[in-house]
């Protein structure tokens, strides 16, 4: 019998939920949290008890008995730096959640939350692969200054699951390859995985690499500086346009690639520019991944995230980079699924269990 495994992936005002049997997934909702309602909280870890009720409440509603789960596995947060992998949920990773040790952001529930049904059903919790997943090599951590070194902060847990998958399907496994990968959302990340490593990467969250629908990514810094010192902005208006109302925000006023695309293709040539220069500037990192980290070694290149279902858009980058290696699309991204496969994979004996510290 396949094993089954609970899923919890939280977002701001939002709780995400799946149970899988094996690979297949078998129960899947959205649980929407009103705004009023969160905000009740001065920290997001004190909304861990009322979020906790309602996934148990919605189980009990689907008839789901959750206590035939062989494990729990919530979304990874916002943790110290570790490599990639799957994390037994520890004393010390449920201090960090607690306390925000790098920051407060709801995903930081994922493995408070998973940790107190496991403990209640006598299972185990595990977060996968965090966006804090930090395999750089040291040469990709100069900046150009001591002040501001790069920091590795990418959409971990969707990129390694369809590396893993791609080199399955090429009937090899994820170490034996060089891969670029790169994820399309909001956010969007450029990742070097140098035999199962992700030895280079922008930071994907607000400052690095290629602009986004709603990030500004590497600014020129001259006039980035005279825009701190002009008076005109606060250090929160600053803060907004590096990540929030940058690229197709600043550019376009939206932050909806659907609607970029729809108008591209209905004929607005000035869309069609900046449609064009994300392309071009996605092309140019990972020309510039292919020849720093892997001396243009690479044995093919996957897009992956929302934004890849564009299939002009992704068009666009396989015009620039197709001669380096192979390129591949597998649109969308399943974290549910991510997270259940990396649960299986320990359950099966095909993933080593590590040690948070």
């Amino acid at each position: 019998m396949a094993h089954k495994i609970l899923t919890i992936n939280p977002g701001s005002t939002s709780t995400k939920i799946a149970v899988f049997e094996g690979e297949k997934e078998v129960f899947k909702k959205n649980l929407k949290h009103s705004t009023e309602e969160v905000s009740k909280y001065d920290r997001i870890a004190d909304q861990k008890p009322f979020r906790t009720e309602a996934i148990m409440a919605e189980l009990k509603a689907a008839g789901i008995n959750v206590n035939e789960m062989a494990c729990v596995v919530g979304r990874g947060g916002l943790l110290r730096p570790l490599v990639s992998g799957v994390y037994e949920v520890n004393d010390l990773m449920v201090k960090d959640l607690v306390e925000g040790y790098n920051g407060e952001h709801a995903s930081n529930l994922g493995g408070l939350i998973a940790n107190d049904i496991a403990k209640e059903i006598g299972v185990k919790a595990y977060i996968a692969d965090p966006v804090v997943v930090d395999e750089m090599d040291d040469v990709a951590r100069y900046s150009g200054h001591p002040l501001f070194p790069r920091i590795s902060i990418f959409h971990a847990l969707n990129q390694k699951i369809i590396a893993r998958q791609l080199a399955k399907e090429q009937g090899k496994k994820y170490e034996e390859m060089n891969l670029i990968g790169v994820h399309l959302g909001g956010g969007i990340s450029v990742s070097a995985h140098k035999k199962g490593r992700v030895v280079d990467t922008n930071n994907a969250l607000n400052g690095d690499g290629p602009f986004t629908p709603e990030r500004s990514g590497a600014l020129p810094a001259g006039f980035l500086v005279d825009a701190c010192f002009s008076g005109k902005y606060t250090k929160k208006e600053i803060g907004q346009m590096l990540k929030g109302k940058g690229g197709f925000v600043a550019y376009l006023g939206t932050n909806d690639a659907l609607e970029v695309e729809n108008t591209v293709k209905a004929g607005n040539k000035e869309w069609e520019k900046v449609y064009h220069a994300m392309a071009y500037q996605i092309s140019k990192e990972i020309g510039g991944l292919a020849a720093s980290a892997f001396c243009m070694d690479v044995d093919a290149i996957f897009i992956t995230g929302g934004m890849a279902y564009d299939k002009t858009f992704c068009g666009l980058i396989k015009e620039h980079v197709e001669k380096i290696a192979p390129v591949f699309v597998y649109p969308g991204e399943d974290e549910m699924k991510a997270l259940a496969l990396n649960g299986l994979m320990v359950l099966n004996g095909e993933a080593e269990v590590k040690v948070y510290k």
